[in-house]
């Protein structure tokens, strides 16, 4: 077992999501059986009771990797010397509310936490945005986290749909789910974005491939008002197991493609440059630096989807620029 334990933050961490990625944190199924790692759980006043109790479950878990859980409600404290962040908490969509309200609203928050990276974090720290909008989230606490933190150190969540379009891959092609792979999600974590299937290969054979299916991409698109609808809350335990596979391959490293939003430079596959878009990426075990997949090919159709996709980030970076510097 390592003689160092890793601090590990989870903000919104009396929410729904946290609750569903704190064991698998703690029993190791991120960062390894044998790494032992410091819980940080970071949420608002309003929630500290709530946080308190979420506090009382992991010590009656009694994880044998957990060597301390450190639960507050100040950012300076919850960002000091950490080693990884799911930043999970963010203001979510309310009824009437318009997207460029939510933009906003997250702005405030993921600027004051770009801030306290720079001020408190470790210069190596590995970041997941998960809360929504992730991507314009990810953008803005990347530019307030800089230069201390680099973008590249900053990545959007966008495995779950990527989870979500293997799953339907898997039940169409009656195969286990494992056995899929080069499942691709470009562009934004939204009803924009474009799952792709044309890389894709099931049991080491490429998928019969005759063009790209409307209808399953408008499942993906859609999944998560799918499953609001029935559940009549959000998919916070698909959306933990995800954020659990985003960090465990960007800690441990894979040769599969799997789908990150990461910092866009503008050099890939047209999308535009500063934002955080979703690409296919492999990540070097050694380094834990991943790397854009170049020179898969894109048919029309999937450069018209890349387009539209990328357009709705510049805009929401426009927003959320403008909002940043009212609120400055």
């Amino acid at each position: 077992m390592s003689d160092q334990s890793l601090r590990v933050l989870i903000t919104g961490a009396a929410g729904q999501i946290a609750y569903s990625l704190v064991p698998i944190v703690a029993r190791g199924d991120v960062f390894g059986r044998e790494q032992p790692v410091t819980i940080v759980l970071l949420d608002i006043p309003p929630m500290a009771e709530v946080l308190n109790g979420v506090v009382m479950e992991i010590v009656d878990c009694a994880f044998p990797l957990v060597t301390d859980i450190v639960a507050t409600t100040n950012e300076a404290e919850a960002f000091t010397d950490i080693d990884y962040a799911f930043l999970v908490g963010s203001m979510p969509r309310k009824q009437g509310m318009e997207r460029k309200d939510l933009l906003a609203a997250n702005v405030k928050i993921f600027k004051s936490q770009g801030k306290a990276l720079a001020d408190h974090a470790k210069p190596n720290c590995r970041v997941l945005v998960v809360g929504n909008p992730a991507n314009t989230n990810a953008l803005i606490c990347s530019k307030f986290a800089a230069p201390k933190i680099p973008p590249q150190n900053i990545t959007a969540m966008t495995r779950l749909d990527q989870n979500r379009a293997i799953a339907q891959v898997a039940l169409k092609a009656q195969c286990p789910a494992r056995e899929v792979k080069n499942v691709i999600i470009w562009g934004n974590h939204s009803s924009t974005q474009f799952p792709d299937i044309s890389n894709a290969t099931c049991c080491g054979k490429k998928l019969p491939f005759t063009g790209h299916d409307e209808t399953f991409i408008s499942t993906i698109q859609k999944r998560g008002a799918a499953v609001i609808a029935a559940r009549k809350l959000s998919s916070a335990m698909s959306a933990a197991k995800a954020a659990a596979d985003h960090m465990h391959d960007w800690h441990h490293g894979t040769s599969d493609m799997v789908s990150m939003g990461v910092y866009s430079d503008g050099t890939h596959y047209g999308a535009p440059k500063d934002v955080v878009f979703s690409f296919p990426v492999t990540i070097c075990p050694k380094t834990k630096e991943y790397k854009i997949v170049d020179g898969l090919s894109l048919d029309d159709f999937a450069k018209e989807k890349l387009v539209v996709t990328g357009k709705e980030l510049e805009e929401e970076r426009s927003e959320a620029l403008a909002a940043t510097e009212l609120s400055s």
